[in-house]
């Protein structure tokens, strides 16, 4: 009777291990996956730490990942998160908005000014391509007859450092 109680509370404590191993793998926690709606909050700094954006205290993020409306690493680093975690990542300028194109950067005469038009260094201003897209361009010097504009986006040539936060998967 003693050996079959003992092999007995073997069984019941394998079975016990058993059945806990397999509970621990049944995570039902969702994981963000490509084709998910998601809410994020996010913080974006600059490499030299320069809050430049963030949702925190604000309205979140939403978007569906794989879509292509943001950065494609951003976007990455979100798959396999689960909400309520958060995690910190760095984007090379290179895979982010790129490197500075000096194309992107012209002199031009004030006299093509619109009259009254008297830019300062900062501004930026509304122009035109030669198809006709509207392009956004920032002063970046004045003279008495010549302004610099950089139509460069205004994180080319800056590394983005993100921490996000998911909030939510549907």
């Amino acid at each position: 009777m003693k050996k079959i109680l003992i092999i007995f509370s073997c069984i019941i404590a394998t079975s016990c291990l058993i059945g806990a191993m397999l509970l621990s793998s049944c995570d039902s926690t969702p994981i963000a996956k490509n084709g998910d709606t998601v809410q994020v909050n996010y913080t974006l700094t600059l490499a030299d730490g320069t809050l430049y954006q963030t949702t925190v205290g604000n309205q979140p993020l939403e978007f569906v990942i794989g879509e292509g409306d943001y950065l494609p690493d951003f976007e990455k680093a979100i798959v396999g998160m689960k909400v309520g975690e958060s995690k910190t990542i760095t984007i090379l300028s290179a895979d982010a908005y790129g490197d500075i194109r000096e194309d992107l950067i012209c002199t031009l005469d004030k006299s093509q000014l619109a009259a009254g038009v008297e830019p300062k260094v900062g501004d930026t201003l509304k122009t035109t391509d030669t198809s006709g897209r509207t392009i956004v361009v920032v002063v970046t010097a004045v003279s008495d007859t010549t302004l610099t504009i950089d139509a460069n986006f205004p994180l080319a040539g800056k590394d983005l450092t993100f921490i996000i936060e998911l909030l939510k998967i549907s």
